[in-house]
């Protein structure tokens, strides 16, 4: 899958309308209801992607204007907003995520060829390319549509998302001390992700999709291949 930001916006308008699809059909109980991540129900995950778009605007504009602008206002900012946004009414809950993927969609094509090329500073106080936003925030969506635990798997990727989130991620553990090496093997190539040293290493194989949700903890690998035989090692937390 191609990062190009300007490419990859028909792809994210896509997981975009799926998102909303999903969301239209929540009504207060389901919102309620606890979602994949710990400690987080249906509400807190929609909270969160709506300012996850509001953040990528922030970026998007110190790209395009030079500013020092941060993604939130604080860490804590950021936590504060995702927990009083959670506990809306569906209705509201479903026109932030409407409006806030708009205000995204906007700013992208706010964007000068030049801006593009600048550097922004995540949340997290990690540099990035504006060019990767739109990667970002497609990765975002999704990720925790998955997260919601409605009818939407890691199954439901495309294998060229599945396989882009899978090389990211091994990139990711090059140089984790936690990392456990393995070789991972998924179907169609013959290209091998190493992580650590490959000599006696577990090789743990399967679907992109399948291998991609269990690097970043959205499944416990019971679809995988792992050889010799034995369970497949934990992969350290993902961001």
């Amino acid at each position: 899958m191609t990062t190009d930001p300007l490419l990859l916006t028909g792809e994210l308008d896509d997981a975009t309308a799926r998102l909303l699809r999903t969301a239209e059909a929540l009504d207060a109980t389901d919102l309620a209801a606890p979602s994949r991540l710990p400690g987080w129900t249906r509400g807190h995950v929609l909270a969160h992607l709506a300012r996850n778009a509001d953040g990528f605007v922030n970026l998007f504009t110190s790209a395009r204007t030079g500013e020092r602008i941060p993604q939130y206002a604080s860490p804590a900012a950021r936590d504060a907003d995702i927990a009083a946004g959670a506990t809306r009414p569906p209705a509201a809950q479903l026109d932030d995520l409407r409006r806030s993927a708009e205000r995204f969609a906007e700013a992208v094509a706010a964007m000068p060829v030049e801006a593009w090329s600048a550097m922004v500073e995540t949340w997290r106080g990690r540099p990035w390319p504006a060019a990767m936003l739109v990667w970002g925030r497609l990765r975002e969506v999704e990720v925790h549509h998955v997260d919601l635990a409605v009818d939407y798997r890691p199954t439901d990727w495309s294998p060229a998302f599945a396989q882009h989130l899978m090389h990211e991620v091994v990139s990711g553990l090059a140089d984790r001390a936690d990392a456990p090496a393995m070789v991972l093997r998924f179907d169609g190539t013959r290209h091998d992700l190493v992580v650590g040293e490959p000599e006696g290493a577990p090789v743990i194989a399967g679907p992109a999709a399948e291998l991609a949700a269990w690097l970043i903890g959205r499944s416990r690998g019971e679809t995988l291949t792992v050889t010799p035989d034995g369970p497949p090692p934990t992969p350290p937390e993902w961001i």
